[in-house]
C-alpha cells in the first residue's frame, strides 16, 4: 500500500474518533452553579476543541495525500476511490450533527448532501461512458468554503459558548445578563451567515458540474428531435 492511500486510510480512522467528541454539546450549562449563584454558568466547550483539531488535522490529511501521490507517483484506482470518500464522510458528518446541535438548519445539510449524491451519480454514468470527470474550479472552491464554514462554526462556539440561546429562557436570567444575551443576538446571525454561503456555493457548484457534463445524461431528459 501506498504511502498517500495511508494518510487517505488514516483520515477515515480519524472520523469516529471526531463524531464522539463533536456529538458532544456545544454549550454546556452548569444548572448547579446557575442554581447556586443565579447567575447562568457555563463550562468550557473541551470536547468541541478536540473535535475541531480532529477536523482540522483530518482536512490537512486531504491535501496531504494528494501532494504525496502526485510527487511520487502514487496514484492508484483505490486511492481515487477512496480518497472523495473520505472527504464527503468527514464533511458530511459534521453538517450532519450542527443540524442535530443547531447550529446549521436542517435543509440546508439536505441540500448539501443532495448535490454530493448527484455529482457522485454523475460520475458513475460518466465512468459507465469511460469518461473521466475532472474536478473543476467551483469543486475545489465548495470544498475549501465548506470546511472553512465547518471550522468557523466550531470556532464560534468555542469562542462565545458563554452566550447561549436555548438553555436558559431570558425571563430566567438577571436582567443585565438578559439584557446582554438580547444584543448578542447578532452574532447568531453570523452562524447563519455562514450556512447561507456554504450552501449557496455547494448548490452552484452542483449546478455547474451539470452543466457543463449535461450531454452525459440528457439522453431521455430531452424531448429527441
Amino acid at each position: 500500500m501506498t504511502t498517500a492511500n495511508k494518510i487517505t486510510l488514516t483520515r477515515i480512522a480519524m472520523i469516529p474518533f471526531f463524531l464522539y467528541f463533536a456529538s458532544q454539546s456545544m454549550v454546556i450549562f452548569d444548572k448547579e452553579a446557575t442554581a447556586n449563584t443565579m447567575i447562568p454558568t457555563f463550562v468550557f466547550p473541551t470536547a468541541t476543541v478536540v473535535a475541531l483539531v480532529l477536523f482540522c488535522v483530518a482536512s490537512f490529511t486531504d491535501f496531504l495525500d494528494g501532494y504525496v501521490a502526485r510527487k511520487y507517483n502514487q496514484v492508484t484506482d483505490f486511492g481515487k476511490f477512496v480518497d472523495p470518500l473520505a472527504d464527503k464522510l468527514l464533511v458530511s458528518s459534521a453538517l450532519v450533527l450542527f443540524a442535530e446541535q443547531g447550529a446549521m438548519a436542517g435543509w440546508m445539510v439536505c441540500v448539501i448532501l443532495a448535490r454530493e449524491l448527484i455529482i457522485t451519480s454523475l460520475r458513475v454514468v460518466a465512468a459507465n461512458k469511460g469518461r473521466v470527470l475532472a474536478a473543476t474550479w467551483t469543486g475545489k472552491v465548495k470544498t475549501c468554503v465548506q470546511i472553512g464554514g465547518i471550522i468557523v462554526i466550531y470556532l464560534y462556539y468555542i469562542l462565545f459558548s458563554n452566550v447561549d440561546f436555548g438553555s436558559v429562557p431570558l425571563w430566567l436570567m438577571p436582567p443585565q445578563y438578559a439584557q446582554q444575551v438580547a444584543f448578542s443576538v447578532p452574532a447568531v446571525t453570523l452562524i447563519g451567515i455562514v450556512g447561507w454561503v456554504v450552501t449557496l456555493v455547494t448548490i452552484y457548484s452542483g449546478w455547474d458540474y451539470l452543466r457543463k457534463n449535461w450531454d452525459i445524461i440528457k439522453d431521455g431528459a430531452v424531448k429527441q428531435k
